[in-house]
């Protein structure tokens, strides 16, 4: 398989025309990855865009793409967002690359009451550019068009906001729904939720208020997980129910 790099800018490249690579993802590409004049790559600009293309110069700050084949890929019809609470550690960075990896489009830092982890004024614009990093190189690595959006932390207040436009599920290991009875029409068209909690799981406040916000509690089996695996794991299963996979 071709290595995949990521521009930030939008690509409007057709085939036969030039892209540069400049900046880190030129250095990763030539002195990391060691590509070579005539290899074949591929690009993205984590909106849909999906380039092919040939390596025709390379240097430490420049590599240059001849674009062989061009496609724009929609966006997913039914998105995935995970509402991730912050967790102490690297385990809720650990969910997010993994969620990246296993087809999220949409992942939001949750400030939940039972977080270990609390990110103040001055540490949220540093955590959320932290996630979006996490998120790009795993999108990357999993060559992705579409990279998942961070957004900026939320409230459980916000959460239950939102569980009146989507089809929401929050992991709950006590809950009596499997994840797994779900079947794809019950969406009606709107994208699907899911709620992680911490380590010491959802306040029983906040199970009460998004459940009556209008969310479907739900577990994934008999095990309780980690809150690092909770969620990926539950992407995997709406991945194989929307048919991703």
């Amino acid at each position: 398989m071709p290595l995949h790099f990521v521009v930030d800018e939008r690509l409007d490249a057709e085939t036969g025309q030039t892209v540069t690579l400049t900046g880190a993802e030129a250095h990763h590409a030539a002195t990391v990855r060691r590509v070579r004049v005539g290899e074949a790559v591929t690009l993205g600009d984590g909106a849909g865009v999906w380039l092919e293309g040939t390596c025709e110069a390379v240097a430490a700050r420049e590599v240059v793409v001849r674009v062989t084949n061009r496609e724009d890929l929609p966006r997913p019809s039914v998105r995935i967002e995970l509402g991730q609470a912050l967790a102490k550690g690297d385990r809720d960075e650990l969910a997010v690359q993994a969620s990246t990896e296993l087809g999220v489009d949409v992942i939001t830092p949750w400030q939940a009451a039972r977080s270990v982890s609390r990110w103040d004024a001055a540490k949220r614009e540093k955590g959320v550019v932290r996630w979006r990093q996490i998120a790009r190189e795993a999108g990357k690595q999993a060559h992705r068009a579409w990279l998942p959006e961070v957004g900026a932390p939320v409230t459980t207040a916000r959460l239950c906001e939102r569980a009146a436009t989507t089809r929401m599920f929050v992991l709950e290991p006590t809950a009596t729904v499997r994840l797994t009875e779900w079947m794809p029409e019950q969406t009606d068209g709107r994208d699907i939720a899911l709620v992680v909690g911490p380590e010491g799981g959802i306040d029983a406040g906040e199970l009460n208020s998004l459940e009556a916000a209008g969310a479907t509690l739900v577990r994934l089996g008999d095990h309780v997980l980690r809150t690092s695996t909770a969620g990926p794991a539950a992407i995997a299963v709406l991945s194989a129910s929307l048919g991703r996979w």
